[in-house]
C-alpha cells in the first residue's frame, strides 16, 4: 500500500506561479511511476505529467514549456513546479503513483485545490 498526501494548492492569479508536493509513504520501493492529474468541475480527469524512477519525465502539451515535475528520493516527495497558469488550468490536483508489469495498481491522493483567477 501506498500514501500520498498532496499539498501546495490555493489561489493565485493568472499568470502566476504555484509549487505541489506530493509526499509518499509505504511501500514505494515497487513504484515504477509517479504524476500529477488535474480533474476540474463537469470534466474528466486528465494527465499533466509523470516521472519514471529513472527521472524521464512526460508532459501534457497544453502545460510543456510551463510546469515542471520533480523528485527528491531522500524525500520520497515528487513535486509539480506550474508557472504562468491559466484561469482554465483551475482543478483539484491529484498525485498518482503506479507499479507496472504484471500485476499492476495505482494509488491516488486526496487532492489540492487550484484556484486561478483572472
Amino acid at each position: 500500500q501506498v500514501h500520498l498526501v498532496e499539498s501546495g494548492g490555493g489561489l493565485v492569479q493568472a499568470g502566476g506561479s504555484l509549487r505541489l508536493s506530493c509526499a509518499a509513504s509505504g511501500s514505494i520501493v515497487s513504484i515504477n511511476l509517479m504524476g500529477w492529474y488535474r480533474q476540474a468541475p463537469g470534466k474528466q480527469r486528465e494527465l499533466v505529467a509523470t516521472i519514471t524512477s529513472s527521472d524521464s519525465t512526460n508532459y501534457a502539451d497544453s502545460v510543456k514549456g510551463r510546469f515542471t515535475i520533480s523528485r527528491d528520493n531522500a524525500k520520497n516527495t515528487v513535486y509539480l513546479q506550474m508557472n504562468t497558469l491559466k484561469p482554465e488550468e483551475a482543478a483539484v490536483y491529484y498525485c498518482n503513483a503506479m507499479r507496472l508489469g504484471a500485476g499492476s495498481v495505482q494509488f491516488w491522493g486526496q487532492g489540492t485545490q487550484v484556484t486561478v483567477s483572472s
